[in-house]
């Protein structure tokens, strides 16, 4: 029996949003329904693009007005606290694009709200759904490698992108600069981490080549440790050049490699490569399908599609978000201070499965 497919309310139109349209459009199982994008030129493009979609120009009239089942945020990370909870009160399920908000107090406020509204939030740490990246959850989960005691996980790509107004160099709209790409790593690190419990402790440290700029870090590494000893490094430079990431992981068995380069991060035709040794062979693994953020995207709008017929829970949840923002927020302190950081219970009382 067919269902109907699940709408899509997308707020945000620029570079990563027309790549979230794309995703939601050619998803059978998903409707782009409302797209509200700020200019009037984004507007444009967007009704030429999908005229099958409404156009508005403010997210409240969108929420208001169009019927819509999800709402997709992928704009300005100022603009997440706001658009969340008007979406999460108007009773829609919610991707929030990372950050999820610009505060560790935000984003525990928008998770106490969906747990109020009963419904779900999905936050768009996308490498989570990785055919590459996942596979070494999934090698670390079947005990492949031991118990893991080490993770790194590196970048080395071109500078860092300004944003639409150059949204990115403006501290009041973007939080941190350590919010936006690190992010995406800090996750990753905690995830094949997760059994080792909460991190207790992180020490970071950047620079910047623009004495302008002294806190936008075009080179930035941090270290978190765990109460068993397992500790992860995350690293990169922005002054660098193509998009390059390497993952590795060592257990008490074994260890895993992992690397991905492209032109750029959305390259179609990556090359990318998976290596695992079990404590007696070395193996290449297999990855079916390509890797990359592209991909990974059109898997997390497959995932929320789930998430809203309640078939599957978010790939990143809530919580999830909470404590990627909050040691990218810690890390930053860390580099003010000069000194390690202690890490409390970031998401302390807040409701189960958040």
């Amino acid at each position: 029996m067919s269902r109907s497919p699940v709408r899509f309310g997308l707020v945000g139109f620029g570079a990563w949003g027309q790549l979230h349209a794309q995703s939601i459009a050619m998803n059978p199982e998903a409707r782009l329904t409302a797209i509200m994008a700020p200019s009037a030129a984004s507007r444009a493009s967007a009704a030429a693009l999908y005229p099958e979609a409404r156009i508005f120009d403010d997210h409240r009239q969108m929420l208001a007005e169009a019927a819509i089942d999800l709402v997709d945020v992928v704009t300005p990370s100022h603009t997440h606290l706001e658009i969340g909870t008007d979406a999460l009160n108007a009773g829609k399920h919610l991707l929030l694009e990372k950050p999820m908000a610009l505060s560790i107090a935000d984003c525990r406020a928008l998770i106490a709200l969906a747990a109020r509204r009963e419904r779900q939030i999905a936050v768009g740490h996308e490498l989570r759904l990785s055919s590459q990246w996942g596979e070494v959850k999934r090698l670390i989960a079947r005990g492949t490698i031991g118990e893991p005691q080490y993770v790194l996980v590196e970048l080395s790509r071109k500078p860092y992108r300004q944003g639409a107004s150059g949204w990115r160099y403006d501290r009041s709209r973007v939080g941190s600069w350590v919010l936006e790409e690190p992010i995406h790593f800090f996750d990753l690190a905690r995830w094949y981490l997760e059994g080792a419990g909460h991190p207790v402790e992180l020490y970071a440290n950047g620079n910047s080549r623009d004495p302008a700029r002294p806190d936008l870090y075009d080179n930035f590494s941090a270290q978190f440790r765990y109460p068993n000893g397992a500790y992860a490094v995350v690293s990169q430079t922005l002054a660098a050049f193509e998009h390059h990431q390497t993952v590795k992981v060592a257990g008490t068995r074994g260890a895993i490699w992992a690397g991905w380069s492209g032109a750029l991060d959305r390259t179609l035709e990556p090359t990318f490569f998976l290596r695992v040794f079990d404590g007696e062979k070395l193996e290449d693994v297999k990855i079916a399908r390509h890797s990359g953020e592209v991909f990974e995207l059109r898997e997390e709008i497959a995932r929320c599609v789930q998430m809203v017929r309640g078939e599957a829970l978010p790939a990143a949840n809530g919580t999830d978000g909470l404590w990627s923002t909050g040691l990218c927020l810690l890390a930053e302190e860390s580099i003010r201070q000069k000194r390690p950081i202690a890490v409390g219970d970031l998401a302390a009382d807040l409701p189960a499965n958040a």
